[in-house]
């Protein structure tokens, strides 16, 4: 979203956060989940990676063209995250057509990372999902989840990530999981859930932009995915993640909104 970069923006003399500084710390904080994919799922999944790496950067490349900018390898981060939700099995052409969907879609038609509405790699994996009859998303084991937690650490510190979005939707999984299972349900909803939160659902450019509306962004997001998982059957579905996070990313604005409103009214009665 605009006030996310605008946030950016004015923090940057600060933070020291340039836009290839915080790609860079992305890509670095992806590097372990991207690995273990490969680690788990074989050489097939490379196959996997190298498609969404070169559709994403062709078609990055192919706007920077046109707009006159220098190539910012920012959608990298995009084919990496997509990658590690895609199995092996999905055919390549169908992985290159989401990919393209997702980058150019979900970002580089309303002027690249920072100015959409959706993740881009949460749009290509919906994208996949419904667009392709039979086609599921990979579902996240112990090892991934232990690999996304130092990367969650990096973009936490960074400030790259909403710590507000996190504790607020994870409490709601958390609720949800001990209400239905106990303490191993707990358990399995943070360990499945655990990428997908981190790099779906707590992306900034995605999700509110308030203090409040973080909050707010979080639950609904959290109640989303408990909502599309009991529709689906399953105890942990990985597409639950995915849809949650567009629809929550949808009502980003209208969140950020009503808190900007109603900050402005009670400032009126306090002083008026």
């Amino acid at each position: 979203m605009t006030n996310w970069l605008l946030d950016s923006h004015l923090k940057r003399q600060r933070t020291g956060w340039t836009p290839a500084r915080v790609t860079l710390a992305q890509l670095v904080a992806l590097a372990a989940p991207a690995g273990v994919s490969l680690a788990e799922r074989g050489t097939a999944q490379i196959a996997v990676l190298m498609t969404a790496l070169i559709t994403c950067l062709v078609w990055e490349l192919a706007f920077d063209l046109v707009r006159g900018r220098s190539l910012s390898l920012h959608t990298a981060t995009v084919a990496l995250i997509f990658a590690v939700l895609v199995p092996p099995a999905v055919p390549l052409w169908q992985i290159a057509m989401a990919a393209s969907f997702g980058v150019v879609f979900g970002e580089l038609v309303f002027g690249g990372r920072g100015y959409g509405i959706v993740s881009g790699a949460a749009a290509a994996a919906g994208f996949l999902v419904f667009s392709f009859s039979g086609t599921g998303l990979s579902a996240s084991s112990e090892a991934m989840a232990l690999a996304t937690l130092p990367g969650a650490v990096l973009l936490l510190l960074g400030g790259l990530v909403s710590w507000r979005v996190l504790v607020s939707v994870v409490v709601v999984l958390v609720a949800s999981g001990l209400a239905q299972e106990g303490m191993s349900g707990m358990l399995a909803v943070l360990t499945t859930s655990a990428f997908g939160l981190v790099f779906l659902v707590a992306d900034p450019v995605a999700g509110a932009s308030t203090q409040l509306g973080r909050w707010v962004f979080g639950i609904l997001a959290g109640l989303l995915i408990v909502l599309f998982d009991t529709l689906a059957g399953s105890a942990i579905a990985p597409a639950a993640i995915v849809f949650a996070s567009l629809l929550a990313s949808i009502f980003a604005p209208l969140i950020d909104y009503a808190v900007v409103e109603l900050t402005v009214r009670r400032r009126r009665a306090r002083h008026g």
